[in-house]
């Protein structure tokens, strides 16, 4: 007992001693304007020596021919880059703290299917994780369930809150679906003689799913008679009047075409979350309409014989074809630190910079259906806007200096700066 209650104190110590004194900023009071920069706006214009003003967490004006307001506080970021707040499409951030401890992983439900599973209340503000992020540039973020063949729906938090309440941003916008892989994952271990069959198994799966919006779809047409109420079949509701969209995460070409035969058989809004494969099926997404989100360009391809840089390339091949995408990052080591970085690498791949930002500003804010608040910095949005330092976009150069959420200036210091600062000071280094 003992030795549990000095680990116990370990534990709290370091804890408390981390982050005890970053807290979410109050709402913006007064006029602040940040004069001389270079804007980029996030639509792909970029302004030279504009400024940005913004009051109340809006964005009042932007251009070269802003006139602060008296009385307001007055940013000079000459030589500085502007950007709007980045936005991580798919995270599991404030759902699961490290990985390989399962006490803090609460990201799935038991079952299959799961529509009525909201990612938001179970969203952790206090993760130590979140602050790293707001250091790299990204203010807001999609938190999605995990787990099952229909995991829950997602919600979009602003990063600087004090609870999950205070930072819903769009709650419940979009219900997430797994497919089956559909083909056996590689192993060096023989499968058993009577191991079942993944494609079958597989397409019976998503046969259920096809079985339980077909479902849906009747109990809506009577419910209002009978009076009955099904919590499942009220989480789906959504996807059917088009205030929700269908986030179906498939990487090859067979699931792509499955989620967009789900997707026209039902008249759904669709986004293929993954899209390894969705270059080789560009022009069917187009024709559909059908937004991609590339969950992880810093990998290696899923096929052996494709290019070895493939993912790089997606992108720019996505934007070649007219097809609306989004760029995330799902790695579980970076835990989304490298969103601005895989984007940078799709700009040396085919995009041009200002379309990789997009790709992580607007584009995003389209495909989550904020564009109307937030993703660009324009007149009438909410000022989530970050100051930096060189590229933003490169690993060598940025350095945010800055960030707004909603018009408060939020603080950028989290843990490892802190571990930084605490051992430069131990060792006398300079």
């Amino acid at each position: 007992m003992k030795k549990y209650f000095i680990l116990f104190s370990i534990i709290s110590g370091f804890s408390a001693h981390s982050q005890e004194t970053v807290y979410p900023a109050p709402a913006q009071k007064g006029a602040v304007v940040i004069t001389n920069a270079t804007v980029h706006v996030g639509n792909g214009q970029v302004l030279n020596n504009a400024s940005v003003a913004f009051e109340n967490g809006k964005i009042t004006a932007v251009g070269s021919n802003v006139t602060p307001a008296a009385g307001a506080t007055v940013i000079n970021a000459q030589g500085k880059q502007v950007y709007p707040g980045l936005i991580q499409s798919i995270s599991n951030l404030g759902l699961v703290e490290v990985n390989s401890v399962r006490a803090s992983n609460d990201a799935q439900e038991l079952g299959e299917l799961n529509p009525n599973i909201r990612s938001i209340v179970a969203y952790n503000t206090d993760s130590k994780v979140t602050n790293t992020l707001r250091g790299s540039g990204i203010l807001l973020a999609n938190i999605v369930p995990q787990g099952g063949l229909v995991a829950g729906r997602s919600s979009v938090v602003q990063l600087d809150a004090w609870n999950w309440e205070d930072a819903a941003y769009k709650m419940d916008a979009g219900l997430h679906v797994y497919l089956p892989l559909l083909m056996p994952r590689p192993s060096f271990i023989p499968a058993a003689a009577n191991a079942p069959d993944p494609v079958k198994t597989g397409l019976e799966a998503i046969d259920r799913f096809r079985s339980f919006l077909g479902e849906a779809k009747a109990h809506f047409a009577v419910a209002d008679k009978s009076g009955q109420t099904n919590l499942k079949f009220d989480a789906v509701k959504g996807l059917f009047d088009k205030s929700m969209k269908l986030f179906v995460h498939a990487n090859t070409i067979k699931q792509i075409l499955i989620a967009v035969d789900l997707a026209k058989d039902f008249g759904l809004d669709m986004v293929v979350v993954g899209g390894a494969d969705s270059w080789r099926v560009a022009d069917l997404l187009k024709q559909n309409n059908i937004p991609v989100i590339l969950s992880q360009s810093h990998s290696l391809p899923i096929l052996d014989d494709d290019d070895v840089d493939q993912p790089y390339k997606t992108p720019a091949q996505l934007q070649q074809a007219g097809v609306l995408f989004a760029i995330s990052d799902e790695d579980g080591q970076t835990r989304g630190r490298n969103l601005p970085y895989n984007a940078g690498t799709a700009a040396a791949y085919g995009l041009s910079k200002e379309q990789a930002l997009q790709a992580i500003t607007l584009n995003a804010a389209k495909i989550l259906g904020i564009a109307d608040k937030t993703g660009s910095i324009e007149v009438g949005k909410d000022a989530n806007i970050v100051i930096a330092n060189g590229d933003l976009l490169d690993m060598r150069s940025s350095v945010v200096t800055d960030a707004f959420i909603q018009g408060r200036k939020i603080v950028l210091d989290d843990k490892q700066k802190q571990l930084y600062e605490r051992y430069k000071h131990k060792y006398e280094l300079k």
